[in-house]
């Protein structure tokens, strides 16, 4: 099939904003209409995907690579766009239904910039937050928080959803006693040959370290993320060591590699 003949959208003024971006939206329109490929997805289909490019994002934003950063925020531009076209479509909502209603929760969620409330500072803001998210209809503190999230952000959701409603620990110090409480469970359950209780047990003490991070504020996830990071590159510098000699890790022996991985460490490999 040749679309050769399909004028490419353009702005009138590729400076503006509004122009730009209406000229993004007839391009997806056209992949739409024209591309096998578009115009045989869904809303369903296609779902996945909006949480690789975040990663992707995510990914560029602790490299530190803006120019890839940039791409990948066109990239979830490019699946918000296209979903709404999908939505309106099938008769549901349009673009312009989703940016009203994203700018309007703004306005009504933010009292303390668009009306009269007065905050100090910003456990004040995210405690207002809750308020008016319960005010919209919301029954429970902990509604909201999405199943599909990783576990470790999703415990850290949680945490923070009921600390804004006054259920927290008073002090760090409880709460690092609390780690130390669920490992000795942990431990206790796993001596006695326990695995379906230090399954859950493990749950609890994950739980109760993301809480100390909170505490700390550490991000788990983050911190989780680099050390998953600070392995590969370690052991991919093992790897790279044992093939400049001529071997394969499985012939080396433990000590050996342990040597190669403290060679990395020293080198400050991370």
């Amino acid at each position: 099939m040749n679309n050769s003949n399909i004028e490419i959208p353009k702005p009138n003024n590729p400076d503006d904003l509004a122009d730009v971006f209406i000229a993004f939206v007839e391009i997806v329109k056209l992949l739409r209409e024209h591309c096998p490929w578009d115009r045989e997805q869904t809303n369903e289909s296609i779902s996945h995907l909006i949480i690789e490019e975040a990663y992707e994002a995510l990914d560029a934003i602790q490299k530190k690579n803006d120019e890839e950063f940039s791409k990948e925020l066109g990239d979830l531009l490019l699946h918000i766009v296209m979903h709404a076209i999908m939505a309106e479509e099938r008769g549901a909502f349009n673009l312009i239904d989703v940016i009203n209603r994203i700018s309007n929760k703004m306005v009504l969620r933010h009292p303390h910039v668009f009306g009269t409330v007065q905050v100090n500072g910003e456990e004040e803001v995210l405690e207002n937050w809750e308020k008016i998210k319960k005010s919209e209809g919301r029954k429970n503190t902990l509604d909201g928080v999405p199943l599909s999230l990783p576990a470790l952000l999703r415990a850290e959701r949680i945490q923070q959803k009921a600390s804004r409603v006054g259920f927290d620990w008073d002090n760090k110090q409880d709460v690092w006693k609390k780690v130390d409480e669920e490992f000795a469970e942990l431990k206790r359950e796993l001596f006695a040959g326990n695995q379906e209780k230090a399954t859950e047990e493990f749950g609890d003490l994950l739980f109760a370290l993301v809480n100390a991070a909170r505490f700390e504020k550490i991000v788990p996830e983050s911190a989780l993320q680099q050390t998953n990071s600070k392995f590969i590159n370690r052991f991919r510098y093992v790897e790279e060591q044992a093939r400049t000699s001529g071997r394969k890790l499985d012939e080396m022996t433990l000590e050996e590699m342990d040597e190669l991985w403290n060679e990395a460490k020293s080198k400050g490999i991370k």
